[in-house]
């Protein structure tokens, strides 16, 4: 049965984003692969977004790239109001917008659940949570649910990609790689200095977003050599040639990682990850098949010497085992069709 489903996302970035972004990448992936198993879906988005759904423009353009908005909560005020105004078109309402929904969707009758996107270890959460009305909440990833043990989670839903997005590229590997975004929890500093111990050059293609300007000014300009090249922000085009053209992937975190795409971006295109054991690593990256899980640069260096006895091949292959985007739709179809037979078993009581 075909279902009316409504994909809510935040307007920060348009869907899919122009550069990086990665709450709205994701749901870019899921809404044409629910588009092309013959759902109808309406996302709910910024106006220069990109869809095979129907779009729902709430604000005319991506917030970041909008330099005249000084107030990025108003819009998301509209934009929950524009959902309410709708809601009953839909089966099942879909947000991608943290606790935002709580309240106001609680008190309608049309289904709805929650995908949380970023870390959930932050103190103030737990009691926001706790009592707040129950959303369905969904989580990327185990690890990113733990903080909150005793609120109730629906399921688990790892991120997946199209398999056509990034593949692997005929290009002899010949350097490490940084991919993501310039920031102290992202600790781009541990990659230089791993990649120098190992002998290998870095290429750092992140982004900088103004809160951490002055970070990458006083800590990482002055690290980068002719040994160390940034280029950053890079789009889907050149993810490909880049990823295939590293030794591996070197994901040296310092938080607890929710999900991280960028491990199976690597993944896709055969590329070895290399990435401190924080948040859902572990649940991502098989040691010693799809890459090595370390404690410290030490360990890392160790590991990029016997990054060789990894076969791409089996990389990629594992990717699209666990983490396409037909997978990853199939998920939440199983969790919007859950929700859907609660609300007809309700409504037969009811009768």
């Amino acid at each position: 049965m075909a279902l009316r489903i409504a994909e809510i996302a935040p307007l920060t970035e348009s869907v899919p984003p122009k550069l990086y972004g990665g709450t709205e990448r994701v749901v870019a992936y899921l809404t044409e692969e629910l588009v092309s198993m013959g759902h109808e879906v309406t996302l709910f988005a910024s106006g220069d977004s990109a869809t095979a759904a129907r779009l729902e423009a709430v604000w005319p353009h991506a917030l970041r790239l909008d330099p005249e908005i000084r107030d990025w909560v108003a819009p998301h005020m509209l934009l929950m109001e524009r959902v309410r105004q709708h809601a009953l078109e839909f089966d099942v309402l879909h947000f991608h917008m943290d606790y935002w929904p709580a309240s106001l969707f609680a008190r309608q009758p049309v289904p709805f659940m929650t995908t949380l996107h970023g870390r959930l270890d932050l103190g103030e959460l737990g009691p926001v949570y706790a009592g707040l009305p129950p959303m369905n909440l969904i989580s990327i990833s185990d690890a990113q649910r733990a903080p909150l043990p005793a609120v109730p989670f629906m399921a688990t839903i790892p991120h997946g990609i199209p398999p056509s997005l990034l593949r692997p590229s005929p290009i002899e590997p010949a350097y490490l790689a940084f991919l993501g975004r310039i920031c102290p929890e992202k600790r781009p500093d541990r990659a230089i200095r791993i990649a120098r111990a190992a002998g290998l050059p870095l290429r750092i293609a992140a982004k900088v977003d103004r809160v951490d300007e002055a970070y990458f000014e006083r800590e990482i300009r002055p690290m980068l050599g002719s040994d160390t090249e940034f280029i950053g922000e890079i789009n889907d085009d050149a993810k490909s040639a880049f990823l295939s053209g590293a030794r591996a992937l070197l994901m040296p975190i310092d938080w607890p990682e929710p999900f991280g795409l960028v491990m199976i971006e690597a993944m896709a295109c055969g590329t070895p990850v290399i990435a401190y054991d924080h948040g859902s690593v572990p649940e991502i990256i098989e040691h010693g098949l799809t890459g090595f899980i370390v404690g410290d640069e030490a360990a890392a260096v160790a590991a990029i010497k016997r990054i060789d006895r990894l076969s791409r091949k089996v990389i990629r292959q594992e990717f699209e085992r666990r983490f396409t985007a037909r997978r990853m739709a199939e998920d939440y179809l199983a969790a919007c069709q859950s929700l859907v037979g609660r609300r007809v078993g309700r409504l037969k009581l009811v009768g």
